[in-house]
Parts: structure tokens; C-alpha cells; sequence
């Protein structure tokens, strides 16, 4: 085992270290993440409208469309708000003026965009490109135009106002010529050249997210982010930057579905990982938790108060770096095993149509059983899924735990 850590040590967490650091995927993660609770509370909408009982679908057919109006601009272009946040925290990191960064970002992701003239009254936008299918060209126009406006202001290729003109103002004329170097490339591309930027960035990914929707697909991550954590890593802070545009690609076809009343097409968007695998937190913990609240070691019983309540709340990092499982021979292999069993298990269960696919973004600090009832859009069968998978991670846990724990009290009681 000693080797097992030395490999994961000398080959692993030196490129994933740098992954986690790396100054465009940090910007991706933050620019992603800020645009969460707009996606929470818009998919609450959703239920509402597409609600699990019949009865209640009548009672709101009326007033649907006005009911879907959140979801649509909340969830339903996420995309846009993402753009913002990434071009906004990329700028950031480069010490340029964050709200011009934010502002340029999100005018070269409209731009991939072609207004349509369906109405004499006036031009519009289709709001299914400013969602989850254009979250991939939302990162790249990004990404471009704050590079774009970091060369500008390196080759010294801006306006530059006199000390005596307000900040905000320098700041405005600042990013006047880059906007330029922003703009008329892709009205160039998109418009004159009628290149669709979107559809050309999407077939790219698509394979990508085809793949993230396997039984590998599912694996892998989940492999990745407990080896990272055995480490004492975040594994999903540093897996979830690279995957969780994928996942929310994923949840917006499947939320798409469901509003159209059509069959849901992906498994293992985020929630799918959130509800069925990491139940408790990484590694599948709150089975864990539950045996050592009964353990005959004082250390572990007492590190198990600490950590039942947080995780409940799917926070396990008490748990993780005060049994701990971090570098720990024998707990590592059931924390690697058991979230790998689990994905398979739910894997499986969706993909024979026992419980229903994932379609909201519950807040991630709700139990288990109640997270997973909401994702899926009320199935009940979701919660019974759930404690299956809790106790068989927790049966996983129990002999490793038991060694652990003669471990501890020898160890004690040589010590007295």
C-alpha cells in the first residue's frame, strides 16, 4: 500500500496539482459556480410547473408558461450568466479591470449568436443557444476575449486617460480598442462569413459528452476524485473544473426534455454523482460515520459526533482528515470502492428505468434521500436507491473499519 501512495505521490498529484491551479480552469470553476444558485432556484421552477402527480399537473396546466418564465431566465441561459462570470474572474487573475473582462466575455459569446427578425416589432435571440448547449462556446469567446484584451493592454494597444479621469471612465476607454479586436473578428466569422461558431464548437464536444454518459464515463471521474482525495486533495474541486461543464450540458438536454413532456436522455449529469455516489461526501461516508459512531475506540467514536451532522449534509472533510482516510491504508480501499460500486449500482437502475434520471439541481447540503426525491423530478423510488447504496458502502466500510479500530486501540493501549 506504502508503494501504492509513493506511485500516486510521484505520478499523480503533481500534474493534478497543477491542473487545479492552472489560471483558465480556475476561471472556468469560479465563472461555473457563481452561475449555481440561479440554476437551483430556476429547476425548482421546473417542478412546479412539471409537477410528479397527475392531479397537480392539471391543476397548473393553465399557468405553465407563466410559471416556466424563471426557469427559462435563470437555468435556461446559463450559458450567458457563465460567460460573464469566467471572462469576469479570468480578467481577474490577470490584474485587468474584472468588470470590463466580464463585459467583453459576455459580448463575444452574444455575438456567436444571430438575432432572429420572426417578429416586425423587433429582433430576437433563440434562448436554447444561451443555455446549457452553448456552455462550451460560452467558455471559449470567453477565454478569447480576455485574452485578447490582456495582449491589447500589454502591447500598450489601449487608451490611457489622465490620471484626473475617474477610475471607472480610464477603465471604460481602456477596453475601447480591444472590444474592437473582440467584435469584428466574430461578426466577421459568424455573420459575414455565416460560419455557425455554436453548432461547430458543439460537434466538438458532443463526443464528450456521449462519453460522460457511459458506465466509464461515470467511472472515471468518480475514480479520479477519490484517489485525489485519498491524497488529501480536493478531487472535486480539481476533476469537477474539467467535467462539470459536461455535467451541466447533460442536465440541460434532460431538463429540456422534461419541460417538453419527452423521455430523458443522460444519466450522469451532476446530480446523478451528487445523490447516488457521494452520499455523505466524497468517498461515500455517512456509512462510515454510522459505524464509528458504535466503534469501540473513543478517538473514532468521537470524531463520528463531530461528523455525523455535517454528513448529513454531504460535508465530510472531518471525517476525511480526522479518522483520518486521507493516506490511510485500510480505509482508502472501501473509500475508493464503495462510490465505484454505487455508480455502477445507479448506473444501472436509471439505465433499466427502476428510478428516474436526474433533471434538478437540489442544494447540495440537502440529506441524501430528500436530494435525490427532488432531483429526479419526485421519484420516489430515487430514496430507495439511495439507502440501498448506503448500506452497501456501509457494509463495504465495516471490516476495514473494524481492522482500523484494533489498530488504534493496540496502539492505545501500548501507549499507556
Amino acid at each position: 500500500m506504502n508503494k501504492f501512495f509513493n506511485w500516486l505521490e510521484k505520478y499523480l498529484l503533481p500534474p493534478m496539482t497543477k491542473l487545479s491551479e492552472q489560471r483558465h480552469l480556475k476561471a472556468i470553476r469560479d465563472g461555473i459556480v457563481s452561475t449555481i444558485p440561479l440554476i437551483i432556484i430556476g429547476s425548482f421552477f421546473l417542478v412546479i410547473a412539471v409537477p410528479p402527480n397527475d392531479w397537480l399537473k392539471q391543476l397548473v396546466a393553465p399557468y405553465v408558461n407563466q410559471i416556466m418564465f424563471p426557469y427559462r431566465l435563470s437555468m435556461g441561459i446559463m450559458a450567458l450568466y457563465a460567460s460573464f462570470g469566467i471572462a469576469y474572474n479570468l480578467a481577474k487573475s490577470y490584474k485587468l479591470d474584472p468588470l470590463s473582462g466580464g463585459s467583453l466575455g459576455l459580448a463575444a459569446f452574444l455575438l456567436t449568436n444571430v438575432p432572429l427578425n420572426i417578429d416586425p416589432n423587433g429582433w430576437m435571440l433563440s434562448l436554447s443557444s444561451l443555455g446549457g448547449s452553448g456552455m462550451f462556446t460560452a467558455i471559449i469567446m470567453s477565454i478569447f476575449a480576455v485574452e485578447i484584451f490582456r495582449l491589447c493592454k500589454e502591447k500598450n494597444l489601449t487608451i490611457k486617460m489622465p490620471k484626473e479621469v475617474p477610475t471607472s471612465v480610464a477603465n471604460s476607454f481602456a477596453a475601447l480598442i480591444p472590444a474592437a479586436f473582440i467584435i469584428v473578428p466574430i461578426w466577421i466569422i459568424r455573420d459575414l462569413l455565416n460560419f455557425d461558431i455554436q453548432k461547430f464548437v458543439l460537434s466538438i464536444f458532443t463526443p464528450l459528452v456521449t462519453a460522460g454518459n457511459s458506465l466509464p464515463g461515470i467511472l472515471v471521474p468518480i475514480l479520479l476524485i477519490t484517489l485525489l482525495w485519498g491524497c488529501g486533495i480536493h478531487g472535486d474541486s480539481v476533476v469537477g473544473t474539467v467535467a462539470r461543464p459536461i455535467w451541466l450540458a447533460m442536465l440541460d438536454a434532460n431538463v429540456a426534455a422534461q419541460a417538453a413532456g419527452q423521455p430523458i436522455p443522460n444519466i450522469a449529469p451532476e446530480p446523478f454523482f451528487q445523490w447516488f455516489v457521494w452520499i455523505g461526501g466524497s468517498g461515500a461516508t455517512i456509512g462510515l460515520v454510522i459505524l464509528m459512531l458504535g466503534s469501540k475506540s473513543r478517538y473514532l467514536k468521537d470524531i463520528a459526533r463531530a461528523s455525523l451532522i455535517p454528513g448529513i449534509c454531504n460535508i465530510n472533510e472531518p471525517v476525511i482528515f480526522g479518522a483520518p482516510i486521507m493516506l490511510n491504508p485500510l480505509l482508502i480501499i472501501p473509500f475508493i470502492l464503495g462510490p465505484l460500486i454505487c455508480g455502477c449500482v445507479s448506473y444501472f437502475a436509471m439505465t433499466l428505468n427502476l428510478v428516474s434520471k436526474p433533471v434538478i439541481l437540489a442544494p447540495w447540503t440537502l440529506p441524501a434521500p430528500i436530494g435525490a426525491y427532488l432531483a429526479t423530478g419526485g421519484d420516489w423510488r430515487a430514496i430507495i436507491l439511495v439507502l440501498i447504496n448506503i448500506a452497501i458502502v456501509t457494509a463495504l466500510y465495516f471490516p476495514f473499519l473494524k481492522a482500523y479500530e484494533k489498530k488504534l486501540i493496540k496502539e492505545g493501549m501500548e501507549n499507556n
